[in-house]
Formats: structure tokens, C-alpha cells, sequence
């Protein structure tokens, strides 16, 4: 009697969410059926504990408190995926947002090449202000026929990063909290592409990438010989190799090259070069670990793909932000998985 007082206190306090959280302007018309459906099973199962024996010859049970628990559990899982749902959809649009109020900020005009074509050069940065100035004063002014512009994400932070860029000479786009390279790399892509850039380079702030190295990204995209330059550290110097990280990066460049047909041998570098028309064509997503998505899709647009030798130094200052231990690799496999699957 106990247990199905319990059942039945629990099927109405659901089916009172239910019903609350639709009158707040909370929950869907959806939302408020699911939650009225589980609420008034699990009150109708402890007044009416009979009504359970169909589930076992459904489930194959014999136990009826068993396969009583077996439904609920399949039930809360729905509404915890549903849930899940909701949260990411409201994540996305409060990104948008901060994205939207960024290049707006930003006063996006014509381009700044007088006339020439431009390569617009994103940088996203977070904490940065040691190492971001000397990353912009080894910027060159033009790159062949091109005028060479960048394009700084400050991605949130505490530090000075947006006014030692501002004192460089550079316009700046703000977050005013942390989204992730991946939404930066966005806000900086679609300033581009607004601008009329039209070689758009992905380039990190701690200095690990070497701006010399531009020509070897630019030159076969301007040649027309493909959409999309790819760096590579396993083709050239990698300052920090062996360990963990270097036999992560090998697997996950495997597991890549496997499911989109690539043939890469760096799948984590983010110094590359994009013909800006072919990344308007892009799905981007992802706010974080935005590296193999940039190149799955790639390969799902049928983009010509190159890639080239590059230098990969050591951080000019501080410290690494990638997340510690399991929480890049898995972060970077949800990413490639949840590509894949589109």
C-alpha cells in the first residue's frame, strides 16, 4: 500500500509539471502531453496494479513490479533526451546572439584592401595578451596580389587581449563570455565573408603558427588549384612531438580520413586557408573542437583539398586551453561521430 501511495503522489506530482510549466509559457503542447501521459500511467499503475500484467507478456517478464520499472525507466529517458534537446537548441540561439552582437560591433564595411583582393586572416583568442602581439607584428601587409587583414575573436577572457590588439592597429569582434574556438572561428568567418575577403586563414594566437608560412597556405588556392590548404605538422617541424597527444592526433586523423574519405595526415591543425566562397557553403556548427567538422564538411561539400608542410611551434606564452585529460578526446570523437551522422 505504501509503494502505490508513492506511485501515485509521484504520477501527479509529474502530471502537475506538466500542467504548471504550460501555463508559464514553459512546455510545448508536446512538452505537456508527454509529461500528462507518464504522469497519469504511473498514477493509474498504483491505484490499478492489474493493468500492468499486459506488460509482461510484452516484455516477456514475470515480475510486474520489474517491468513496471523497466517503462518508467524507458520513459524518463525520453524526457531526459528531450530535455537534452531543448537545452542544445536554446545553447545554439543564445550563441547566435552573441555571435550576431559581435560582428555587428564590429562595423563590418567594405574591405580594407584598397581596391586589392584580400585575405582575411581569423584569429580566435582567449587570454591571449602575452603572445597575440607578437603573433599580429609578424603579420605581413600583402601576400602576392593580395592585401593581408586580420580578423580578432576575443573569445571572452580577463585579461588584456582586446587592447593589446586594439593598440596593434586592429579592429577587434567581442564575446562577452567564452563560446569556444568553434563559435569564434564563426563570428570571424562570417566578418569575412560580409567584408568580401576572399582567402579566408584560420590561425591560432599563441604564436605556435608562423605567419612566413602564409604563402604555402594562400598560393595554391590563388593558383586555382584547390578550395581548401590544410597545414601540416607531419609533413613539416612539430616542435612538441611524442606523447599522448601526438599518438591522439595520428587516431583521430585515421578515424577521419576512414568516415569522410579524406587523406590528411593532420587532422587537428587549425592553420589552414579556405576559399571564402567554397566556406559559405559550409554547415559549421560546433562552438568547440571545431577542427573536424571544418574538414569533414569540406570533404562533404566535395571541396579540393590540398595539404602542405608547416611549422608548428612551441606557445610563445602561456598555457595550453584545451581541455585536461579525457575531456578533449572525447569532446573531439562526440564532434567527428555527431559529423558524421548529419
Amino acid at each position: 500500500m505504501t509503494l502505490r501511495l508513492a506511485g501515485l503522489v509521484v504520477g501527479l506530482l509529474l502530471a502537475g509539471i506538466g500542467i504548471l510549466g504550460r501555463r508559464r509559457g514553459n512546455f510545448s503542447r508536446g512538452d505537456l502531453l508527454l509529461w500528462l501521459s507518464f504522469g497519469l500511467a504511473i498514477s493509474l499503475l498504483s491505484v490499478v496494479p492489474g493493468t500492468a500484467d499486459a506488460l509482461l507478456d510484452v516484455l516477456r517478464l514475470e515480475n510486474r513490479l520489474f517491468a513496471v520499472l523497466v517503462v518508467s525507466t524507458g520513459a524518463l529517458t525520453i524526457l531526459t533526451l528531450r530535455q537534452r534537446t531543448r537545452f542544445h537548441r536554446l545553447e545554439a540561439k543564445f550563441g547566435n546572439l552573441v555571435r550576431n552582437l559581435a560582428v555587428r560591433d564590429f562595423g563590418v564595411e567594405a574591405t580594407s584592401g584598397n581596391g586589392q583582393p584580400t585575405v582575411g586572416i581569423v584569429i580566435a583568442a582567449f587570454n591571449e595578451e602575452q603572445a597575440i602581439g607578437g603573433v599580429l607584428n609578424e603579420l605581413p601587409e600583402t601576400i602576392g596580389d593580395f592585401a593581408v587583414d586580420a580578423i580578432v575573436v576575443v573569445d571572452g577572457g580577463e585579461d588584456d587581449t582586446e587592447g593589446v590588439v586594439r593598440r596593434a592597429g586592429y579592429s577587434v569582434a567581442t564575446h562577452p563570455v567564452n563560446r569556444g574556438q568553434g563559435d569564434a572561428l564563426r563570428t570571424g568567418f562570417a566578418i569575412a565573408l560580409r567584408r568580401g575577403d576572399e582567402i579566408i586563414v584560420t590561425m591560432d594566437a599563441d604564436g605556435q603558427h608562423a605567419p612566413e608560412e602564409l604563402p604555402l597556405l594562400i598560393d595554391p588556392i590563388a593558383a586555382d588549384e584547390a578550395d581548401y590548404v590544410q597545414g601540416s605538422r607531419f609533413l613539416g617541424e612539430y616542435d612538441d612531438a611524442g606523447g599522448a597527444r601526438h599518438f591522439g592526433i595520428r587516431m583521430f586523423t585515421k578515424l577521419i580520413n576512414l568516415l569522410a574519405g579524406t587523406e590528411i595526415t593532420d587532422c587537428t591543425n587549425g592553420y589552414r586557408a579556405i576559399k571564402a566562397k567554397q566556406l559559405a557553403r559550409l554547415r559549421l556548427e560546433e562552438d568547440r573542437f571545431s577542427a573536424a567538422e571544418i574538414i569533414m564538411e569540406g570533404a562533404a561539400k566535395k571541396l579540393r583539398m590540398k595539404e602542405v608542410p608547416v611549422h608548428i611551434r612551441t606557445r610563445s606564452h602561456g598555457v595550453s586551453r584545451k581541455p585536461p585529460r579525457l575531456g578533449y578526446p572525447l569532446g573531439f570523437l562526440r564532434v567527428v561521430v555527431s559529423v558524421w551522422l548529419r
